[in-house]
């Protein structure tokens, strides 16, 4: 008689558990440990050094490897298009193979355990490692955005927040793990984001969007989580940066920062069980289970067929309707809106404003280097950029979406405002002083990660979330366009040039010394003065949007996605 009950109990603590994996909380969860992973390109400037020593790259060189990394990290076409045709789970096991791939390949030329490869196969094991990062984003990012398309601003600053902090995140597991040792961290960046994505593999897909009362209210949670995350690491690097921390010192502080990163796992927990609580008894309501969409089934179901065009009509061509526009807001083709107006300035602010902060934080190694830091003293600076990076994309995506939805304040021109922020952490390395670099870290950190959750946002609001996947993608594709040539074409020539010059004065030649390097503050006065003006006229293009744009946004843009969830509430009451 003693064992019904605990059938019973076992049975229903089976169904929670089910229903919290199954749930857009867990999901959303999952999301944020696997974008917290996938940051791993910012990181770029702490082992960089490694490659450039060991392997006797010259600066140009090494800015080609790094160029090739933006490449792959921000050219994420090819994820957003398998994204349209097939599901998540497989779109996150593609990212997986292809991060360790390629980090593992650069960790064993860099410890020596295979011939030195030649500089375009080095290219090419970053750009296929780095380019791992936009099957995360493609499939925990706008995943989650079409799960909660209301709080859009929102989500994006939060997610892209967990890949700001990543850098600061893998370099205290590193700390703890391998100890002091840059060649390790190449390691623990080809297995660890790999690993998230493998395990949370089957738990992020779509489903069907309901509202909840207080959706709002547990998103300020899950920030407040981060932001103590943040200011925990912030802490952190200052104080190892100050004292001499042992392994074990560096374990208990990355045991502290795995834990807050678990933390959002109760929220989520709680709100399925609130969720499971109401719906249980006497049947589940449908309009509070998840309902996956076809683009986001789990291996062994059954995918529904798709809606048949009405009265039997043929599919029209992709090339019909292109200069045909649908109104802001709506649904866009492909074509539509990669050839509207509104993208081409898109893309030249990109360019311009997400082009010069690359090449800030691809060179931020050397530019410690050449100011006479020591090489931890770098490593602070890298770990600020981070965590900054972090705060100006929740900034971002909060105070946007905030000032939205009160003021009407339109995104792009919070855009132009930080692309002119921005300028001044560039020109702060163009003319440093004591302690100049600090700051700079800081500004160009926050500006940094702060284009992106707008930019993400705006393409969003303008175009449509029908072919999200691979638009936001397209969008980003002027970010290595713009680090290409800027750091490539300008930085790295105007730098190894004042290094030669450096060479020159002590009657040396550049075959007289394996890697080439300049001492003093001219080395990168030039190249970021460019860099500065440069994002200046980023910031005038995104003016220009915003005037474009001011009518679109004095609405209610939002409107359409409640009225869909009140109408699927309505037919499943």
């Amino acid at each position: 008689m003693g064992e019904a009950p605990s059938v019973g109990r076992r049975s229903q603590l089976m169904s929670f558990a089910v229903h919290v994996i199954r749930g857009r909380w867990f999901s959303l969860f999952a999301s944020f440990l696997i974008m917290a992973g996938a940051g791993a390109t910012y990181l770029f400037g702490v082992y960089s050094n490694e490659i450039k020593a060991t392997l006797g790259y010259d600066q140009t060189t090494l800015n080609l490897l790094g160029s090739f990394k933006d490449l792959g990290a921000n050219v994420g076409v090819l994820s957003g298009l398998i994204a349209e045709v097939t599901p998540t789970w497989f779109l996150l096991l593609i990212g997986a193979a292809m991060n360790f791939a390629g980090y593992f390949m650069i960790w064993l030329a860099v410890t020596g355990k295979i011939s030195r490869p030649a500089v375009w196969q080095m290219c090419i094991y970053i750009c296929i490692g780095a380019n791992s990062q936009n099957f995360a984003n493609t499939g925990a990012l706008v995943t989650s955005v079409k799960n909660f398309p209301v709080s859009r601003g929102i989500m994006l600053g939060l997610l892209k927040g967990f890949t700001g902090l990543s850098g600061a995140i893998l370099t205290q597991i590193y700390l703890a793990v391998y100890g002091n040792d840059s060649k390790a961290l190449i390691l623990l960046i080809a297995w660890l984001p790999a690993a998230l994505s493998v395990v949370f593999v089957y738990t992020i897909r779509e489903m069907k969007v309901v509202r909840q009362t207080n959706e709002l209210k547990i998103f300020y949670q899950f920030l407040y989580v981060s932001i103590v995350l943040a200011l925990f690491i912030m802490v952190m690097t200052v104080v190892q940066k100050l004292v001499a921390f042992s392994q074990a010192a560096y374990a208990g502080s990355a045991t502290v920062v795995c834990a807050l990163l678990f933390l959002p796992l109760f929220i989520a927990i709680r709100e399925e069980f609130t969720l499971w609580s109401q719906n249980k008894q006497p049947l589940l309501n449908p309009a509070r289970i998840t309902i996956d969409k076809p683009t986001g089934l789990l291996p062994g179901d059954s995918k529904p067929e798709r809606e048949k065009p009405v009265g039997g009509s043929k599919m029209k061509s992709c090339f019909a309707n292109i200069f045909k526009k649908p109104e802001r807001g709506e649904d866009y083709t492909i074509l539509q809106a990669l050839l509207s107006t509104d993208m081409l300035i898109l893309f030249l602010a990109t360019f311009c404003g997400l082009g010069s902060s690359l090449t800030a934080v691809d060179n931020l190694g050397q530019i410690g280097e050449s100011l006479g830091y020591p090489t931890k003293t770098i490593k602070s600076f890298v770990s600020l950029l981070s965590i900054w990076n972090y705060f100006g994309r929740v900034f971002s995506g909060f105070v946007s979406e905030t000032l939205l939805a009160k003021y009407k304040f339109p995104r792009p021109l919070m855009m132009t405002i930080v692309l002119l922020l921005s300028c001044i952490g560039l020109i702060l390395i163009a003319f440093p002083f004591q302690g100049s670099v600090y700051v700079a870290s800081v500004i160009i950190g926050f500006s940094f990660g702060a284009q992106l959750p707008l930019l993400f946002a705006i393409i969003s609001e303008l175009f449509g979330l029908k072919y999200y996947s691979t638009l936001f993608n397209c969008g980003q594709l002027a970010s290595p366009l713009g680090s290409y040539i800027l750091n490539v074409k300008v930085t790295g020539p105007l730098y190894d040039r004042e290094a030669l010059r450096e060479l020159a004065k002590k009657g040396m030649t550049r075959s007289s010394v394996k890697q080439l390097t300049c001492i003093g503050a001219r080395c990168y006065r030039l190249a970021f003065l460019i860099l500065a003006s440069i994002t200046f006229f980023g910031a005038i293009s995104s003016l220009i949007l915003v005037v474009r744009t001011q009518e679109f946004y004095r609405g209610d843009i939002y409107k359409k996605f409640g009225d869909e969830a009140e109408e699927s509430e309505t037919k499943n009451s």
